[in-house]
């Protein structure tokens, strides 16, 4: 693995991607937490408090330093994960009646 020089606590992985050094954590996934939600750093800090705010500024500098780059990773994960959810089989409509039809049976 090599160390990303000009951001402490980053390290590049054998696959390429940036990972907070000694974690499980990828930039990505700390990357996309805040694009998505909109979490800002003492957000991230409270959902992941086995990290260090050191490593989360970090990661989000990487992030803002490659933001172009990064938000195409991060929109093209999301696209795997909805091709790979498939298409919704069952409608929240049709979910709501098979509700209300259980609970008149049941009660």
């Amino acid at each position: 693995m090599a160390t990303a020089d000009t951001y402490p606590h980053i390290i590049l992985a054998s696959d390429g991607k940036a990972v907070i050094e000694g974690t499980r954590y990828t930039v990505e996934h700390i990357a996309a937490e805040q694009y998505f939600y909109g979490w800002s750093a003492e957000e991230i800090l409270r959902q992941h408090p086995d990290l260090r705010p050191a490593e989360v500024y970090a990661a989000l500098a990487f992030f803002h330093d490659h933001h172009d780059s990064m938000v195409a990773a991060i929109e093209a994960g999301k696209a795997r994960a909805e091709r790979a959810r498939g298409p919704e089989t069952v409608s929240r409509d049709e979910l709501l009646q098979r509700r209300s039809a259980a609970q008149s049976r049941n009660g």
